[in-house]
């Protein structure tokens, strides 16, 4: 149950920022648009950066949306996980790793499902979770494998993705 009423489905103002909104979700708008829209400004920046991390940044869609989907199992927020679980598949992933991913532990230490590149992720991503200090040699060894710039993109789809879990999982948002 929303801690926060949804605003309706159909809503039309302020046009310039649902139209934005809808423009990027394909049309409709999300439970989590019907949240944010409660603060205009805050919903047009938030679709801003995310609709940048999730659609302009050159690190592995793949490698994001596993991020993603360990952010989401860790933050216990269903709702990210079944909204980024078809994208990991669309990505590349396969349902093996999507099933796995829902314990990143155990995942971590899976050679069979994950290749080096993403276990570092994994480990990454519980790291910047659950300590936000990651252990030395790790970022060392994403430059190594990713480069500079998918590392830097890669821990900012992760700290964007944990800011996404804690609101959904403050207000109860809830899914389609």
């Amino acid at each position: 149950m929303p801690r926060v009423p949804y605003l309706p489905a159909d809503l039309r103002e302020p046009a310039e920022i649902v139209d934005a909104v809808r423009a990027r979700r394909g049309g409709h708008l999300l439970n989590l648009d019907r949240m944010l829209l409660h603060s205009p400004e805050l919903a047009r920046g938030w679709n801003a950066h995310l609709g940048a991390v999730r659609t302009k940044l050159s690190v592995s869609p793949r490698l994001r949306e596993i991020a993603i989907c360990v952010v989401a199992v860790l933050n216990d927020a269903e709702y990210e996980f079944l909204h980024h679980a078809p994208e990991l598949l669309a990505a590349g992933g396969t349902q093996a790793q999507v099933d796995a991913l829902r314990d990143p532990h155990a995942a971590l230490a899976n050679t069979a499902l994950f290749d080096d590149a993403d276990r570092a992720t994994i480990e990454l991503t519980i790291e910047m979770t659950r300590n936000i200090r990651v252990r030395d040699g790790l970022t060392e060894q994403l430059n190594a494998q990713l480069g500079t710039q998918h590392t830097v993109e890669l821990v900012a789809t992760i700290a964007a993705y944990n800011m996404v879990s804690r609101l959904l999982v403050a207000l109860g948002v809830e899914p389609e």
